[in-house]
């Protein structure tokens, strides 16, 4: 069994879609990132790559590399899973947290489960989605940035 985490942050910006765990949130600002900016989905395949002393995902997915502009980062979660299942090992399960002051992200978390768990390659309920406020405090609590963390367990 192998465990790693993951992390991710990006700034709220104007005239960005919101998307988080490969889902569009309604939202009148979204995520600044060279991809698609999905923190969950970064943090998940971080967390991945990491539990298989792999490189991060910047190493893969470089972002100086301009045909990666905008690229879904569902995309960056079925690599991840590739370069695991390479080494020969299998994703248990992944535990994770959004942090984030606004919008209300549980009316989502349902969906999120449904788009990561066919990116992933495992059922709805080895995943595990909570979110949280920063209670006002930081960049996450004054509603200028959306972070997220994650876990996972491989095995073999």
């Amino acid at each position: 069994m192998r465990i790693g985490t993951g992390y991710d942050i990006h700034r709220l910006v104007e005239d960005r879609r919101l998307v988080l765990g490969g889902v569009e949130i309604p939202y009148h600002k979204g995520l600044l990132g060279h991809s698609d900016a999905d923190v969950l989905s970064h943090a998940i395949a971080d967390a991945i790559l990491g539990a298989a002393g792999l490189h991060d995902i910047g190493h893969f997915f470089p972002d100086t590399d301009p045909k990666l502009e905008g690229i879904d980062s569902q995309i960056i979660l079925r690599k991840a899973i590739a370069e695991v299942s390479h080494l020969g090992y299998k994703l248990q399960n992944i535990d994770s947290t959004l942090i984030a002051q606004e919008p209300k992200i549980g009316p989502h978390i349902n969906s999120m489960k449904r788009v990561l768990s066919n990116s992933l390659g495992v059922t709805e309920d080895s995943i595990g989605i909570k979110a949280t406020t920063n209670e006002g405090v930081g960049d996450i609590g004054k509603g200028l940035a959306i972070a997220a963390q994650a876990a996972c367990l491989l095995v073999n």
